[in-house]
């Protein structure tokens, strides 16, 4: 899954010499939290609802307009971007390293979406498909090649179709993966997978 799948496009802009009562009001009507400041065709920075709270919080509410500070004046200069070609997971990676909550899309310098963490959470909920009627199953096998190709082989074997798969190590020696099958009855084949050996961790087992 790519940034273009998830991104939100045509994307709300803002000028850097809009007022902050300007730009707050625009993403309190659409529901946003960051607008990407576009001058002359060109991105030149971002504000978000937060930059705006602090930077009218500092000023004096007495004076003769707070909110009619100029967002080129509080916005981020400096913006991280994805292309829309990017995977999703590396658009995550870097919006966690930077702690950073959105990322505009720039495509031959032209803005042409933003994808926010909610984007990546539904990114998320997609890719393990458990938006779709699935059963879930975990099983941890050990690191080495072919035990993948097993446990597929098995769901195969017993007829029922992947809807997603993700694994991710765990420690050295193993790898944890979630499976999304087309039955609801997982106990069942989970029961199955032990009976041929795969250490199944969800669902557990019945007391029984």
């Amino acid at each position: 899954m790519l940034v273009r799948d998830v991104m939100k496009s045509p994307v709300l802009t803002v000028g850097p010499e809009a007022t902050l009562e300007e730009a707050y009001k625009l993403l309190l009507e659409r529901g946003i939290r960051h607008l990407p400041v576009v001058e002359e065709g060109r991105l030149v920075g971002i504000v978000t609802d937060r930059d705006i709270r602090l930077a009218t919080s500092h000023l004096n509410p007495k004076g003769p307009c707070p909110g009619c500070t100029r967002v080129g004046e509080v916005m981020t200069r400096e913006v991280v971007t994805a292309h829309p070609l990017d995977p999703v997971e590396e658009a995550a990676r870097v919006m966690r390293e930077r702690k950073i909550g959105c990322l505009p899309v720039l495509e031959d310098e032209a803005l042409v979406g933003i994808v926010t963490g909610i984007d990546l959470l539904d990114a998320l909920l997609r890719l393990t498909g458990v938006t779709e009627p699935s059963g879930r199953l975990e099983v941890r096998l050990p690191d080495r090649p072919g035990e993948l190709a097993r446990l597929t082989g098995f769901l195969a074997g017993r007829g029922v179709n992947i809807h997603s798969l993700l694994s991710y190590p765990e420690g050295r020696e193993f790898v944890r993966a979630v499976v999304r099958v087309n039955t609801l009855e997982t106990h069942l084949l989970a029961e199955a997978l032990r009976r041929e050996g795969f250490d199944v961790l969800w669902p557990p087992k019945k007391p029984w």
